[in-house]
């Protein structure tokens, strides 16, 4: 290929890791209003758009199922839900880190 056809093709947009919050609420299977109250604890932290709509990170969705399975499971409000999802992320970010030291031993 030369370097005029490599210029020539159109550049197709680099696909997004967010996802609107129709799409959250549909993909988590979450009442919009137990979301809303998601956001006002702050433990989702949204991308706003210059329309003032909010985009998630797809690793929300994950997020967000894990603290209701968690919330139903265990009978717990969400905040309490919310304080164990963030010490299991934490504690799955250590583990990754103490390998990653093993690895350079």
């Amino acid at each position: 290929m030369s370097q005029l056809e490599k210029h020539a093709r159109p550049c197709l947009p680099i696909r997004s890791d967010l996802i609107a919050w129709a799409q959250l609420v549909e993909l988590t299977s979450v009442e919009p209003a137990t979301m809303a109250e998601l956001l006002d604890m702050g433990w989702i932290d949204p991308v706003r758009t210059g329309a003032e709509d909010y985009l998630f990170r797809s690793r929300d969705v994950y997020r967000i199922q894990k603290l209701m399975r968690l919330c139903h499971d265990l009978e717990i409000p969400f905040g309490a839900g919310s304080i164990i999802v963030d010490l299991l992320e934490r504690v799955e970010r250590l583990e990754h880190e103490i390998s990653e030291f093993k690895q350079l031993l």
